[in-house]
């Protein structure tokens, strides 16, 4: 099996639990997954088998959607519930008003520093390890954007917000430097991805219909390699550019049918027929290389 499956990650386990599951249930050992939701979360994770794990990075760049809920007053090591209570200041001061307009601070581009419980690693050592040591190291500032903050409800000291935002974003700081405009503090309680990129949480299946035997083939959670590509254009290759290709070879612009949807610099997918034989970059006129006007970036072994 090669593709994509898109499954409702439950709350209280890891995103690799859910890999384990995937593997023991489909019997196959090439799986893995793309944004990384912690044991707090729910929601959407996207889940790659066979030759589908070599388009991770390609399906990780999309703009996501959360659900999350905050508490107000208090504040955690670890910026969710999930972590110890480090510092408690009181909100009853604080009004809707005064969260929508620290909320408001945050749409836009904004620079987050990341949480020490993150993935990040330095030297080789994922941060959350160091975290666990009791160790803190500086971290650099990264630009984000959130396109979308919009207030659910306000129910003091808890609050239900939605969120839209580029790839990088870490939600349990985005709470944490709420609480902070606020002067109240905030950590998070909740947490649920609803979209990554193109795909939805409407077509996620669970992990209690993965091991009762859901048949896949036809379910909107599973996806073809091209289906999980969709969002680029798709050319046709002639016989003898699929032939040289297989040889390493990219093909040129008047080898494709299809080529007039190609935009310079941006991605396209090679297909022989309905089998995708490759993602390449659209970089016409590569005089210097004399290489065709496409950069191969994954050849797939079988479509």
């Amino acid at each position: 099996m090669d593709g994509l499956l898109i499954v409702d990650k439950p709350r209280g386990i890891t995103s690799h639990d859910v890999v384990r599951q995937v593997r023991r249930a489909l019997k196959t050992r090439k799986v893995g997954h793309a944004g990384t939701l912690d044991p707090l979360a729910t929601g959407l994770l996207l889940v790659a088998v066979g030759e589908g794990t070599r388009v991770l990075q390609f399906l990780m760049e999309g703009d996501k959607t959360y659900r999350a809920r905050l508490k107000l007053g208090e504040t955690t090591d670890t910026q969710d519930s999930d972590g110890k209570v480090i510092e408690q200041r009181p909100w009853q001061g604080i009004g809707p008003q005064d969260v929508e307009r620290a909320c408001a601070s945050f749409r836009g581009e904004i620079r987050q520093v990341p949480p020490m419980y993150s993935a990040l690693k330095k030297d080789g050592v994922p941060l959350y390890r160091l975290a666990r040591q009791g160790i803190e190291i500086e971290r650099e500032e990264r630009p984000v954007t959130i396109h979308r903050l919009e207030i659910l409800q306000v129910e003091l000291p808890a609050v239900a917000i939605e969120v839209d935002c580029s790839k990088g974003t870490y939600i349990r700081t985005l709470v944490h430097d709420i609480g902070q405009a606020l002067g109240c503090g905030a950590h998070l309680t909740e947490l649920r991805r609803t979209r990554s990129g193109l795909f939805s949480i409407e077509r996620a299946l669970t992990l209690e219909q993965l091991a009762e035997g859901v048949e896949l083939a036809g379910h909107p959670a599973w996806l073809s390699l091209g289906e999980a590509l969709g969002e680029y254009p798709a050319v046709q290759l002639v016989e003898e550019a699929c032939r040289r290709l297989r040889n390493g070879i990219p093909p040129a612009l008047d080898e494709v049918r299809g080529g007039e949807n190609c935009r310079p610099g941006e991605r396209a997918l090679l297909y022989e027929g309905p089998r995708l034989l490759a993602i390449a970059s659209f970089e016409p006129g590569r005089e210097l290389e004399q290489r065709g006007d496409f950069r191969l970036l994954r050849v797939f072994n079988r479509g």
